[in-house]
């Protein structure tokens, strides 16, 4: 089943971010966005999902900052904790044809919101992200991690599309509601042969500990990834040992 995007003609890029207690994260993401280079319309919506937190009440203080630049925010907010929900309630009132999904623990630079709405307008179906650099982590282990992680083919070549993606509407029109996934990006860039994938050259930063030792860590283990914005944000994440 295909998905009808729904239009504005004022937006260009809707921006949807899924947040389950996100609380701490949300303003460093929204003010970046603001801060951003882009589109002179476009729609930034905050999903909450089963937060437990004031994730909904921070994103709503950004109202009156995203309307000065002529952006709209929408907040909505779901009882259940499940990114899919939170994917597929964005969506579902998303009026832009081009669709970005954003982490809401992730930092984006100034020029890659802009750089995905360029290259997202045309017709054809096409898949777009940024480009990504993993910083050296404080522990030992997780920068001996990080070596082998910056060697994969697909991270050094690829599209991976962590914390950040975004689809044009003929693209969008691949697949209908978010299936029951794991992995997002992973689901979304399959949809797409690789001549219609794109690496942008801007791009985000985030404390997200999936880049991280995940399966060979250890409790306490710090790791960050970094694309291309000259900044990086670790957080402290549990790891586990398997």
């Amino acid at each position: 089943m295909s998905f009808i995007v729904s239009l504005n003609q004022n937006f260009i890029l809707a921006v949807v971010i899924p947040a389950h207690n996100e609380e701490r994260w949300i303003g460093a993401c929204l003010d970046a966005i603001i801060g951003s280079k882009g589109p002179d319309h476009a729609q930034v919506i905050v999903v909450a999902n089963g937060c437990t937190d004031r994730t909904g009440d921070v994103a709503r203080g950004y109202a009156a900052e995203f309307a000065a630049r002529g952006w709209h925010l929408d907040v909505v907010e779901l009882a259940e904790g499940s990114k899919i929900a939170a994917l597929n309630a964005g969506d579902a009132i998303a009026r832009a044809p081009v669709r970005a999904y954003l982490d809401a623990d992730v930092v984006v630079d100034g020029d890659v919101l802009g750089q995905l709405a360029q290259f997202l307008q045309q017709d054809g179906a096409a898949y777009a992200s940024g480009t990504l650099e993993i910083p050296d982590p404080d522990s030992a282990l997780s920068r001996a991690y990080a070596r082998i992680y910056r060697r994969v083919p697909f991270i050094r070549q690829g599209v991976p599309g962590c914390g950040l993606f975004a689809v044009n509407a003929a693209g969008r029109a691949r697949w209908g509601d978010w299936p029951a996934i794991i992995s997002d990006d992973t689901f979304a860039r399959l949809q797409f042969a690789a001549r219609n994938v794109m690496r942008c050259p801007g791009g985000i930063a985030g404390p997200w500990s999936k880049v991280g030792p995940r399966w060979c860590g250890c409790a306490g283990a710090r790791t960050s990834v970094l694309m291309r914005s000259g900044k990086s944000f670790p957080r402290w994440s549990p790891m586990m040992i398997r």
